[in-house]
């Protein structure tokens, strides 16, 4: 099982047991600690997770993060755990002590659904009041799969995260305000259109004139890049499903051919003959014969480009088609398979050319 289908499970779990996780112990036990596995980090393995791990800060003696992650003999985490039901934010300042007193570069907050992962980009050491990263196990987006990944511990690089992490951070902030803008436009949301368009003053009357129209410009420009990329997607789709169908059309078609193919006695007796005479300059082991609805060819290597001759005996005059060096084909009527051998040295002459 990949990375991917691991959180997908754990995701699984958030859905089927959240109802009976009544207790932070239960959240720890059913979700985040699986979570922590699928990380990479052994959580039986106190070289790797600790677990009730003591921080000390001033005179708050004895007061403890649940778990610290070990990487290379090194804190790398802390995590911080509520029960399912419990809200996030209104315990970042016992993690802020927690990270102050540890070596950790690291911090994740979790209920077990969401884990809000925290460093110090802001100042040295104190943790950052916003996480840089933010994962939601019942609306898990792919792109995050691929940040989460970079946590595992076969890929877990302090200098690639923290070069990454200021990035998500502004990004998830951006996308944070334009998703309240689309709900409902501030002033100066407004403020910003309406200068681009109307060539008056942005009085606060025109503002509210151009609040409801700005908001549903927006909207129709969102509908129509949605509309746009689901067309792309369909026709790729439309293509892929043509492609399919030609492939299969095509797979029935040879199928059908090779039904129709009768490999008969006769060519194969001619086979042995034309290998008889070609003994003589080459290991008869690289010949192979194709049988055609129009003939039965004989080519070396098992290639087609290298056609030796080719046997016409399913009409009413039977013929062998010898090649030039050129391989232009010219027919040359047989009574019976013996007649073969009276062209036995153009035959070795075939083999002379692929020789040279």
């Amino acid at each position: 099982m990949d990375f991917a289908d691991q959180i997908y499970q754990i995701a699984d779990k958030v859905e089927k047991l959240k109802t009976q996780l009544l207790t932070e112990e239960a959240t720890k036990n059913a979700l985040i600690m699986p979570f922590i596995q699928a990380l990479g980090y052994d959580v039986f393995n106190p070289a790797e997770v600790i677990p009730e791990f003591t921080s000390d800060v001033g005179i708050k003696k004895g007061e403890k993060v649940d778990y610290a992650i070990m990487h290379d003999n090194t804190m790398i985490m802390l995590v911080e755990c509520k029960g399912i039901n419990d809200k996030l934010t209104k315990h970042n300042t016992q993690l802020i002590r927690y990270f102050y007193s540890s070596e950790a570069k690291f911090a994740i907050l979790t209920n077990g659904q969401i884990f809000k992962f925290f460093t110090d980009l802001v100042d040295n050491n104190k943790l950052d009041e916003k996480p840089f990263f933010e994962f939601d196990l019942l609306n898990i987006k792919e792109q995050q799969i691929a940040e989460l990944k970079k946590f595992h511990k076969q890929n877990f690089d302090i200098a690639k995260i923290i070069s990454t992490a200021s990035e998500l951070k502004y990004s998830n902030e951006i996308k944070s305000i334009l998703n309240s803008e689309m709900e409902e436009p501030g002033d100066d949301f407004i403020r910003f259109f309406t200068t681009q368009v109307y060539a008056g003053n942005s009085t606060a009357k025109v503002i509210e004139q151009f609040r409801s129209i700005v908001k549903k410009s927006i909207n129709q420009w969102l509908s129509d890049k949605v509309s746009n990329r689901l067309k792309i997607a369909l026709d790729k789709e439309s293509e892929r499903d043509k492609e399919e169908a030609k492939k299969i059309d095509e797979t029935i078609q040879d199928e059908d051919i090779k039904k129709k193919i009768d490999t008969t006695e006769e060519e194969i007796e001619g086979f042995l003959i034309i290998k008889s005479i070609l003994r003589k300059k080459l290991d008869i082991s690289r010949l192979f014969h194709r049988d055609t609805q129009s003939y039965f060819g004989v080519i070396l290597d098992d290639n087609n480009r290298k056609p030796i001759c080719r046997l016409h005996l399913n009409g009413s005059k039977k013929h062998i088609e010898l090649f030039d060096q050129e391989k232009n084909g010219t027919r040359h009527e047989i009574t019976k398979l013996d007649d073969i051998y009276q062209h036995a040295d153009l035959l070795l002459k075939t083999i002379d050319y692929y020789q040279e």
